[in-house]
């Protein structure tokens, strides 16, 4: 491995470059006039570098960047002025963007564990050639492909998927080896907002826009802290609100964070009870009578669902940890708290056993605005003030003033409101109910798809919108919003991709948790990981750890640096190539997709993930795939060999042959005219002519015609991002309304999803007419009841957990914790402690802890306020330090209806080290 710095001969002068260059360009943005002197000086220091159109590797925000080269190196980085996201501004990770590739540690070799030449899962790694590596992966997984079937194997993937990754991974799994164990992180961060948007809308993904942070008049912060986690769209905010007086912010949230600054009302509450703070909204709402008739006559219904559906944990102790018993006893039957009980129009202390947990969790059915009225009864402002109020130092009366303050907001028919949510509505037990009641409150006001009023939901990861929603690298995703258990879905994805009728597998597979859980437990032996470090970031994790140690199982990490999961996992490491050392393209959370060209080459052996796909795909022949499979359960895929003769594919042709290197693909040639100078690393590594990131790119392209529709390859590469649904060279801004969406067909509004627009009626607590009704054009106004966290603080576990992110740091610092300055600035992961919490324990600032939960001990600093001055009760982390382990310390519960982990809140105890 080189571990010289292979940027720092070539860096320009990295501080004149800075102060000069850098800092003329943001004077030009903003415009602020500037010296001639200045403008010498800006222009010498980027004497010979190039600057091309590029991406941040970072958030979903989704800014554009100019990325400079000299001597076939990255030098630096800036924002891009003709990118309406981020109009040419930066936070500090975006402007580090130059950094993150060049770390003294990159990879760039095959590793694998061997003693004396040979594997050896206790062995040391060694660095091997990419036979030796593919060797080895095909042997683990053709025995666990024979010995459990498509589902004995899977792949791991990541909302910074490029969109290229996500098709081949897709390809590769679900067409070839007939497979839907592929999942992404994206699960751990997106999938109860997508669910939500499912039961209500029929249809993934937002219907507004970023521009609606600076036009509306109210902006609600429904758990997320955008001055940490979105910095760029926080300027955006803070500007307007500047720019406009009567701009207020709501900051909801489970304990005060850096958002709170800005904020003009805090609103502390304990957490899950954000629940019953929505359904208090609902239910004056209800009361003043002041919801939208005609809107909702025309364009909604109501709905609800059952209320027994557990918390997305086993329900067998089989596997827990002693401690964890008693949390995990509550997926089979839960005891109703006093609040619960009322809330759910049940009695204090009713066992009430979990039936719908599983597949039933979804079921929803349709009810009478009456019964509606019914379920949100319960929550008066003296009930939820009274369940909710999550700072204990404030009196009960204060916190009732800002919940009425926020109703008086919600409820004003003037008022443009745009509610936000990200990790704190979705990282949640009931994530996809929180969701639903906030798209509830914007439909039952009409004050949806509008300008400056929506439900808006951020977004965590570059292209966990752009590449997992909508490539569809989940378990139960096809691409463009199409499910693998839809028959109809899964014909129309083997048109496209030139497959035998019946080739693709309509059983959902394995999500996110039921991977690592299929480790422990058996049902799956091979895992390979791509653009993640899940064995960091995973709940509960050490579980996993010691799940991937098992003999029969192998990790393959396929990473850019020798990350946590890579060393302590893995069996197999793989060398990737990084953003700007491969071409692709990001979908980021305003629908807004932008592409990027190869800048440089990546490093050593270093390889593109596509690349690895597609090479591991030339080892296995169709008829190991496309013959009978088994699957649990007792089912069977059928044997589709003859249907693929007669189609002229021949059954001893290796997978990348049919499925990669096809008809369409040898279309899409390498090089390409367009792009003279450029290289592709992907095509120039395969050697056989063809242009794998384009042709992967346009391929998908042809899932999303209508109002999915992207715009092509070369488009978004060229572009400065474009906005989808994207029709005749046309973006629109704002769908399902008529103003703006043309498949509104000429309706003024048309919520015009497909999915789950048929369903029974019954009232709020069962179906009473089985008889499904369709429900075309309509959204769903759900009732959804507070439900208590599964794990609580108590006498010994006393204080509650949360973690989160930080500017400086991005997820687990693999890259970001390589980049000098971002490391000085941040580098240790601290627990966050109130004052009075930390007295009590006879804990000072900067003291070193013991952390305990139910499922690990963690070592670590305390801090006592700082940026994240919690209240009392609660503590705070962000997991970015491989040092210290903190999501080892949360619960793998989940929401049932997402399957999403819920890392906000759990039970510990502190004590001095």
């Amino acid at each position: 491995m080189e571990n010289q710095n292979p940027v720092s001969a070539v860096r320009v002068s990295r501080r004149r470059l800075m102060k000069a260059g850098v800092a003329a360009s943001a004077a030009k943005i903003a415009g602020i006039p500037i010296t001639v002197i200045a403008a010498n000086e800006a222009a010498a220091a980027e004497q010979g570098i190039k600057w091309t159109k590029g991406v941040c590797r970072f958030c979903g925000t989704g800014c554009g960047l100019l990325v400079g080269t000299k001597n076939g190196k990255i030098v630096a980085t800036k924002g891009d002025p003709d990118c309406e996201v981020n109009r040419g501004l930066t936070c500090m990770k975006g402007y580090y963007n130059s950094e993150i590739i060049y770390g003294k540690d990159r990879l760039t070799q095959p590793l694998m564990r061997r003693t004396n030449g040979k594997f050896d899962k206790n062995g040391k790694f060694e660095p091997v050639s990419w036979k030796e590596a593919f060797d080895e992966l095909e042997k683990h997984w053709r025995k666990a492909y024979q010995e459990l079937g498509p589902t004995g194997v899977g792949i791991f993937g990541s909302g910074q998927y490029t969109i290229p990754e996500g098709v081949a991974v897709v390809k590769l799994l679900k067409a070839g080896f007939r497979s839907n164990n592929i999942d992404p992180n994206a699960r751990l961060c997106m999938a109860s907002a997508v669910v939500g948007m499912y039961q209500t809308f029929g249809v993934d993904e937002p219907s507004a826009c970023y521009h609606d942070l600076e036009i509306t008049q109210n902006l609600v912060l429904w758990g997320n802290n955008p001055a940490e986690a979105h910095p760029v769209l926080w300027n955006r905010i803070v500007a307007a609100k500047r720019a406009n007086p009567g701009y207020k912010i709501f900051n909801i949230q489970t304990h005060p964070t850096l958002s709170s600054r800005f904020a003009d009302v805090d609103i502390i509450f304990k957490p899950n009870t954000d629940l019953a703070i929505a359904n208090y909204i609902l239910r004056e709402i209800m009361h003043r009578g002041c919801y939208d008739k005609d809107f909702i006559e025309k364009h909604c219904i109501f709905a609800t669902g059952p209320y027994d559906i557990g918390y997305g944990m086993r329900p067998t102790e089989k596997f827990a940890y002693p401690a964890e018993r008693d949390t995990q006893a509550k997926q089979v039957k839960k005891v109703l708290s006093e609040d619960e009980a009322i809330a759910q129009r049940k009695a204090p202390g009713e066992a009430v056993e979990q039936k719908n947990a599983g597949g039933p969790a979804g079921n929803h059915w349709q009810i009478t605005i009456e019964d509606f009225k019914k379920g949100v009864e319960p929550y008066t402002l003296e009930f939820v003030s009274r369940v909710a109020k999550g700072n204990p130092d404030e009196s009960t009366s204060d916190f009732a003033k800002k919940l009425k303050m926020l109703a008086d907001v919600y409820c004003d028919k003037a008022n443009r409101v745009l509610s936000t949510g990200c990790m704190g509505t979705n990282q949640h037990q009931r994530g996809s109910w929180i969701n639903e009641q906030l798209y509830a409150i914007h439909l039952l006001m009409g004050k949806q798809a509008k300008p400056g009023s929506s439900m808006f939901s951020l977004t965590g990861q570059p292209s966990a919108c752009g590449t997992c929603r909508e490539v569809g690298t989940f378990s139960h995703r096809l691409p463009s919003d199409m499910l693998v258990a839809n028959p109809a879905h899964r014909a129309k994805a083997e048109k496209i991709w030139g497959l035998p009728e019946g080739t693709l597998n309509g059983q959902v597979g394995f999500d996110a948790m039921k991977m690592v859980r299929g480790l422990e437990d058996g049902s799956m032996r091979v895992l390979w990981t791509q653009v993640v470090n899940i064995f960091q970031s995973l709940p509960n994790a050490t579980h996993w750890l010691k799940a991937a140690r098992k003999p029969e199982n192998f990790i393959v990490v396929a990473d850019a640096y020798p990350t946590f999961s890579a060393k302590n996992a893995a069996d197999l490491i793989l060398p990737a190539a990084m953003i700007f050392e491969k071409w692709g393209a990001y979908g980021n959370g305003e629908r807004r997709t932008n592409g990027w060209s190869q800048m440089v080459q990546a490093p050593g052996e270093a390889k593109s993930d596509v690349w690895m796909m597609l090479e591991f795909a030339k080892r296995f022949k169709v008829k190991e795939c496309w013959c009978e499979q088994k699957l649990p359960g007792g089912k069977t895929l059928p044997n589709v060999l003859d249907k693929a003769k007669a189609m002229g594919i021949d059954p001893e042709a290796s997978l990348y042959d049919v499925v990669f290197h096809n008809a369409f693909a040898k279309k899409v040639a390498w090089p390409d005219p367009l792009y003279k100078g450029v290289h592709c690393g992907t095509a120039e590594d395969l050697g056989d002519g063809w242009f794998p990131e384009k042709a992967l790119y346009e391929e998908y392209w042809q899932f999303t015609q209508g109002a999915h529709q992207i715009a092509h390859f070369d488009e978004v590469v060229k572009g400065h991002g474009i906005v989808w649904p994207y029709i005749n060279g046309k973006s629109i801004s704002y769908r399902f309304n008529g103003m703006y969406d043309p498949f509104c067909n000429g309706a003024d509004f048309l919520f015009y999803g497909p999915l789950m627009k048929a369903i029974p009626s019954g009232n709020l607590d069962a179906v009473t007419d089985k008889t499904p009704k369709p429900l075309p054009g309509k959204a769903k106004i759900f009732f959804r009841p507070y439900a208590e966290a599964v794990e609580v603080p108590d006498s010994h576990y006393d204080l509650w957990f949360d973690t989160g992110r930080f500017m400086e740091h991005w997820h687990t610092g693999s890259m970001t914790g390589r980049v000098a300055a971002l490391h000085k600035a941040l580098p240790e992961g601290m627990l966050y402690m109130n004052a009075a919490d930390a007295k009590a324990r006879g804990i000072a600032d900067g003291d070193r802890i013991k952390i305990t939960s139910r499922r690990a001990t963690v070592f670590a600093k305390a801090c006592i306020g700082g940026r994240m001055p919690v209240t009392r009760g609660i503590t705070f982390a962000a997991f970015f330090d491989e040092n210290v382990q903190m999501n080892q310390l949360c619960l793998d519960a989940t929401c049932p209806l997402s399957l999403e982990p819920d890392y906000k809140k759990c039970a510990i105890r502190v004590e001095k080290a």
